[in-house]
Formats: structure tokens, sequence, C-alpha cells
């Protein structure tokens, strides 16, 4: 190839096929690295290196050469992926190392068997991400022009024929599915009407306003009597969230409507050494496919191909372009990491918008499928209604909750005794500061080893059976579990039944935790404990020193809390300063020796 000829795009495109096309013939034997997102960066860093950059690298497709050797057939990523451009090309994957090899075929496909979950790793930020939506993300970004045409004709296209489609319905209105900081998204890329809903749809049914603030939910004027002439309105469907979010929200949701059972959504697991981890177990065995781990692989691949997908030439390196997402940030901007994907996920498309995506998917596989086992008989009503209720649990149950890392991750030790249970829901929710660690975690390690140390301090120093809190807030935009939503804490003499101890990362006596941590506690943690049932609707907030003698949690941020919502300004911090005996014994408040933080 020419200089004059080389293209960067080509040259990232043809990177992400081959690494796909690796995760296809894995050789047997070798030796695994950790199943670390340094390790999948290392291995695309050594394929930039090792990658001749020809005609095939451009011209393959990594969704056709899946389905030649990856088990059951599916026919809705080639379709959507390659859309007109079929070619059936041979694959000659540059040689690497065994441990590269042995990795990729830890995480070629995304599974859930048995407890444990296959093709996960662990972030540098401690969550855990699904490889394969990632990457289908990555593609579907690099494509660049990802609108659909739906074949909405009574016949499905026969695969590897070229899919022509009449303009059925009404023409798109151009409406951009990013986020604020990300509008000026390519003229090519647009979403379905976001009206264009299952006739059903109510406003109650979405409850967008609580989610997303302004995006206003489809009213009955928006709708005609007819699914089918609804449906011939939803004309397109975004590739990018197609591959990532779509279709698994649809399907799993859909077996779910057929077997009259929740699929839950959003599994934590543990890994079994989090310095070199190999195997990620499930805390709920009966998880569904759709675990945090996935949805976090998701949204990952969603926002960095809706980046890729904008981005000017020449394309950045897929391995330094990972490695400042899963950093400080993208281009230098801290706000596009891995640590914020939730935030970002609800800002990229609406609720409505996703509605569209999901029920065109599940149209999309019922035409390219007809003999699809879950989608046979199901009329478009009945499709859009499991887009609605995906698309709600999603919304609120994963993207409108904090993203918490529980007790295995930060490397907790065991809880000492027999735990008392809460009875819940739970009625008050108290503020603290840890006081020391006095500066605030801004990194996952820093955070873990903070509450490594606050644990062995009350613990073996303070004779308590566990960390008193209950939830432990950081600075990097992740939440802590402590004793957690069911275990009594000891965080507040005298009150501990009562109501959930949660506690910012600092000193906050002078200064005030950084907004995305405020919010957390002001907004995200507390409405999403109102949902799942751990604390009432008419919770009251409270500041530590407000029942017990002490300053937490701190002067500025008591300040600030005496503005929020749910704050209970009737209970005054002088009255507390004059409480019981018991209430004057309580200890100061947490106090670590430096030497104490490892």
């Amino acid at each position: 190839m020419s200089p004059g000829s080389w293209n960067p795009t080509t040259v990232v495109q043809g990177i992400v096929w081959i690494l796909l096309g690796l995760l296809l013939w894995p050789e047997p034997g070798t030796a695994s690295l950790p199943l670390l997102m340094d390790s999948v960066i290392q291995a695309l860093a050594e394929l930039e290196q090792k990658a001749p950059v020809t005609e095939a690298t451009h011209t393959a497709t990594v969704w056709r050469l899946s389905a030649q050797d990856s088990g059951p057939h599916d026919p809705l990523y080639p379709f959507v992926l390659e859309g007109w451009s079929l070619k059936d090309t041979k694959l000659d994957p540059p040689a690497l190392s065994p441990e590269l090899r042995g990795l990729i075929k830890e995480v070629a496909r995304h599974g859930v068997h048995g407890g444990q979950e296959y093709g996960v790793v662990l972030a540098p930020d401690g969550s855990t991400v699904a490889v394969e939506p990632l990457l289908a993300g990555l593609e579907a970004g690099l494509r660049g022009h990802r609108v659909i045409n739906l074949p909405l004709d009574s016949t499905a296209t026969p695969l590897g024929v070229r899919a022509t489609f009449p303009d059925v319905g009404a023409v798109v209105p151009d409406i951009r599915a990013t986020s604020p900081e990300l509008r000026d998204t390519s003229p090519g890329v647009t979403s379905a009407d976001v009206r264009a809903v299952s006739p059903t749809v109510r406003a109650t049914d979405l409850d967008v306003g609580a989610t997303f603030p302004g995006v206003r939910a489809p009213s009955p004027d928006d709708q005609t009597s007819s699914p089918d002439a609804k449906a011939k309105s939803l004309t397109t469907v975004d590739s990018l969230l197609v591959v990532t979010l779509a279709r698994d929200l649809g399907l799993t949701f859909l077996q779910s409507s057929q077997t009259w059972s929740n699929p839950g959504l959003g599994a934590e697991g543990c890994w079994d050494k989090l310095s070199d981890p190999q195997n990620f177990t499930l805390l709920d065995p009966e998880a569904s496919p759709l675990t945090t781990a996935f949805l976090n692989g998701a949204l990952d691949g969603a926002l960095l191909g809706d980046y890729l997908s904008r981005a000017s030439e020449p394309q950045p390196p897929l391995s330094h372009l990972l490695s400042q997402y899963y950093g400080a940030g993208v281009a230098g901007d801290p706000g596009l990491r891995s640590n914020f994907r939730r935030q970002n996920g609800a800002a990229l498309t609406s609720a409505p918008a996703l509605t569209q995506q999901v029920w065109g998917t599940l149209i999309l596989l019922q035409r390219l499928e007809p003999a699809h086992p879950q989608l046979q008989g199901m009329s478009l009503e009945q499709l859009g209604e499991v887009a609605i209720r995906a698309t709600k649990e999603f919304t609120e149950a994963f993207l409108g909750c904090p993203a918490i890392h529980p007790r295995c991750r930060w490397g907790a030790e065991p809880y000492r005794g027999s735990p008392t249970p809460l009875k819940l829901p739970l009625r008050f929710l108290y503020v603290h500061h840890t006081y020391l660690p006095a500066p605030p975690c801004t990194a996952f390690a820093r955070c873990a080893a903070n509450m490594r140390s606050m644990q062995r301090y009350h613990q073996d120093t303070r004779g308590w059976n566990d960390i008193g809190y209950s939830f432990v807030v950081g600075s990097d935009g992740y939440v802590y579990e402590g004793r957690g939503w069911d275990r009594v804490g000891a965080h507040t003499l005298g009150h501990n039944s009562r109501g959930f101890g949660v506690a910012f990362v600092g000193n906050y006596t002078a200064e005030l935790p950084v907004e995305a941590a405020l919010r957390t506690v002001r907004d995200v943690l507390p409405s999403c404990a109102v949902r799942a049932g751990f604390l009432r609707p008419d919770y009251a907030l409270l500041g530590h020193r407000q029942l017990v003698r002490t300053d937490c949690p701190g002067d500025a941020l008591f300040r600030l809390l005496r503005t929020w919502p749910h704050f209970d300004a009737n209970v005054k911090p002088r009255t507390a300063r004059r409480a019981s005996r018991s209430s004057k014994r309580k200890p100061a408040p947490v106090t670590l020796p430096a030497t104490n933080l490892q």
C-alpha cells in the first residue's frame, strides 16, 4: 500500500475486525493473562503494531466472519453492521503471543452459566466490563453512518442479498441520540421518531420526567389506533444502540414476559483475586445475562462508538482510546471516562428514544428470523409493550441508580459475629464525613485502601463487628458498600436501626465534596433506595450532628445539607448537643492514624 493511500480509519477498523476475528480462533491450552482491561488494551496495542494494512482489513466484516464459526446463527449483526457490503473475506490474523491468544479465548463471548460470568474483565476503576458488547460498539462507531432502515414488508430479506427497502412511512426527524456535551454528531447519525411508540404507551408507563427531566413522554395525541400504522412510522434504528443495548434488553425482557418472571438486571459479582483475576462469580446465582458487567460493557461500547462516529480524522488508536477512557478521560475530558458511564449513558439517549430502539430491534429480529422461538406470533403491540418495560427497568433500576462497588471489590474482611437485619423500609438517611481519611479519594485504588483502613480501625480499635457505615461515597464516581441495605450499622449512636449511615470520604469542615458525590447522596442513592423499598418515600435527611454530640459532617457540608429537599430542619444541632448522657458518650468522629492508610 502506498503512503498516499494509507487511511487511519481503515487501520483502526481493521484492528477491531482482526481482534474480534481472533476471538473465533483461540489456541487451546494457551496460558492466559489476568482478566484485566489493561490486558485487553495490551492485546489491542500488539495488534496495532502487527496488523497489516491491506484491502482485506477494511472490507472484512467481523460479524460475517462470526457467522462462519461462532455457534448459533444470528442474522441481526450481519444485517446491521454489514448492510449492503456483504463480502466474503478470509481473515489472516497476525501472530500474537500465546498469552494474548489465551486472553482472547477467555473474553470471546459473554455468558452467564452456573453462577459464573464469562467474557468479562476488571477495569482500573474497579468496575467489571463485558468485552463483547464493548467491541461491538467500537465497530458500529467506526462505521460512522448508523441509520439502518427497517424491513417493514411482509417478507424478510434473505441473508446475503443486498437489502433494499421501500420508503415506508413518514420521514423521521433529525433527533440526535447524544449527550448535551456530545451534540455535534454527524448529520447522518439519527434515531427514529421518539413519539412512534406502542399505541398503549402512557406518560405514566415511562415516567421519564423523574429520570430525564425535560423529556416529554408521548401523549395520546401522538398515537394512532393501528400498531401497523405506528410501526410504519418507525422506519430506522441506530446500529450502535442495536448491537450494544437494544437487542439484549429486548430479548431478555421478551423471555421474561413469556414466563411471567422479572429478569432483574445489574447483578454484581466477585473476582477470585483482584491482583490476578481469572474467575468471576455472581452474587446472585439466578442472575439474568443483563448483569452489571454486561451493561457496563454495553454502555462503554455505546459511548465510545458515539465518540468514534463523530471523531475527525485521524481516528485515535483503539489502545489509546481505551487507555484514556479507563483512565483520566478521553482527549483530556475527565467527564468522558468509565467512572461516569451511567451519567453519560443517561444523557446519550432519552427513555422514549431507547424504547424506540428496543422496539425497532425486536421488529427487525422478527422480520429477519421469522422462526425465532421467542418472536413467533408476537404482535407489534406486544413487542412495543416489551420495549416499554425493558426501557423503564433499565433507565430506573440501572441508569437511575448509583454504581455501588460490593464489599468483595474493595477487599472487605468478613463481618465478625452475627449481623442484625434491618426492618425495611427505613425512615432516615444520616449524612457523615469520614474526617480521616481527610483527602477525598479520586481513584479506585485509594478509595478501596481507605475502605480497608476504616474497616480495620472500626473492627480492631473500636471493637465493632464491621465498618460502621452503610455506604461510603468516594470522589471517583462510585459508592462503596459498607454494611449495605440489610444490616444494622454503627454510624449514629442510638439511631442505627432507624436509618442508613452514608459517609463522604474526606474532611468537609471548610470545603465541599465534588458535585458528582453530592448529587449521588442528594438525589441518586435515595431515589434508588425508595424505588427498591429500602427507604420510605417521605424519608428525612439528617446530619450526624443533629443526633449525636459531634461536628460531623463538617460545617461546610452541613450548611449545604440544610438546603436539600428532604433535610429535616426540625431537629436542631443544639438540641442534639443537650442529649442524654449515653449520646454524650458517643466517641469523636473517626480518626485514623496516617500510618494506617495502607
